[in-house]
């Protein structure tokens, strides 16, 4: 073979290795770089601002009527503070518990994701599943599984957040896994527990189940400490604190908040349901998209038109101000000799001065005359004896001789 032959034969098979190189260890590679692509360092700036570090504890808090989650982080004070709010691209379902397969609800509860659920293979770019179900989906007979937060911007009952964010979510979670977090809370809300919303949702069929939600949050927030949620007789139970003064803080919020949403109903507060074709969007992500701006595949574009639809189920009303009494001076003018209202009285009323004088009263005086008292007119009438007075003197002396 001559020398020119056996290069291009060489140049050939290093051609093909390389090709076949790039075919298999391409992708692969690809998705290594992208689950281990850092925490971009604006999020980084705000961790630190924050009082955190990147390898310390992480909590997550979802909300599905304002399509939004947020990352909170343990500072250095132990109490968990709030770093970043991400928009939800798209969630699937009506706002309530999901509880059957295949029913698109996106779920609420308190969850907890362990090391062992992040995927960094997923389909829909990086992923991790939530962990539903929990206790308390299981207490209730529900069912379903591989409920994700994800890539893109399609959901079927899970929260689909576009590859950029969800890259970034998974990095956060990392990080805190490889600074020692074994798991951490996934608290998802149908909406942001505040008791104006208590009180607007107060006749929704499923507000027993968002109260027990309601209290877990308020705990929370009042804390900075994650709720220990467990599972009694098919409720929502949530341990005490060993800290007593922050189970004191704990306890005195969730009374706090239950007397704010009765005053918010006792004040007139409407009563809606909101309903859904089929989940909702976050208004950043409509407006980009709006714009032509590409976030991937969008589940159900059509029934995001009839998304977050309020249904009023109890008017509001507006509670009467209190009637402030007038000025002595005012009234007192008004009710003045010669003037218009001197002469109006109030239907059945009669002033003091000319209410008649009880009957007995012009009894006592004629009966008293005619019959003087029993001691004084006793001895006239012999009804009784005139007492004898023999003087002191006797007295005197008897003392005197003692």
């Amino acid at each position: 073979m001559r020398p020119q032959s056996r290069i291009s034969s060489v140049a050939r098979s290093v051609f093909c290795f390389v090709v076949l190189a790039v075919c298999l260890g391409g992708p692969a590679t690809a998705q290594q770089d992208k689950a281990s692509a850092p925490i971009p360092p604006s999020t980084l700036a705000l961790i630190k601002a924050r009082g955190s570090s990147a390898e310390a504890p992480i909590l997550l808090r979802a909300y599905k009527k304002e399509s939004e989650i947020e990352v909170w982080k343990r500072a250095g004070n132990g109490r968990f503070v709030f770093i970043k709010t991400y928009p939800i691209c798209r969630w699937s379902g009506q706002l309530g518990p999901k509880t059957k397969t295949g029913d698109r609800q996106t779920p609420e509860g308190f969850y907890t994701v362990a090391k062992s659920q992040m995927n960094p293979n997923s389909h829909y770019y990086l992923s991790f599943d939530v962990g539903y179900p929990n206790a308390y989906d299981k207490a209730h007979g529900y069912t379903g599984s591989a409920v994700m937060v994800h890539g893109i911007c399609s959901s079927m009952g899970c929260f689909a957040m576009t590859d950029t964010v969800a890259g970034e979510l998974f990095a956060v979670a990392r990080e805190a896994f490889s600074g020692g977090q074994t798991a951490f809370q996934f608290q998802s809300f149908p909406f942001r527990m505040s008791a104006a919303n208590m009180a607007r949702y107060r006749s929704d069929a499923n507000i027993a189940f968002w109260r027990q939600l309601k209290e877990g949050s308020d705990r929370f927030e009042a804390t900075g400490q994650e709720p220990v949620a467990t599972v009694t007789a098919g409720r929502y139970a949530f341990a005490p604190l060993k800290d007593k003064e922050q189970e004191a803080l704990a306890g005195a919020r969730v009374k706090e908040e239950a007397a704010h949403v009765a005053s918010l109903v006792e004040d007139g507060a409407a009563a809606v349901r909101t309903t859904y074709s089929d989940g909702g969007q976050h208004p950043f992500w409509a407006a980009l998209i709006s714009r032509g701006v590409p976030v991937g595949e969008v589940s159900r574009p059509e029934a995001l038109a009839y998304a977050g639809q309020e249904v009023v189920l109890i008017p509001a009303r507006r509670k009467a101000p209190p009637i402030s009494p007038l000025p002595e001076a005012v009234w007192a003018a008004a009710i003045a000799t010669g003037t218009p209202f001197a002469n109006v009285r109030t239907r059945n009323f009669v002033p003091p001065y000319e209410t008649p004088v009880p009957r007995f009263a012009f009894e006592i005086a004629p009966d008293y005359a005619a019959k003087p008292p029993l001691l004084l007119r006793g001895p006239a009438e012999g009804l009784l004896a005139a007492p004898a007075f023999t003087g002191t003197r006797p007295l005197v002396d008897i003392v005197a001789q003692k």
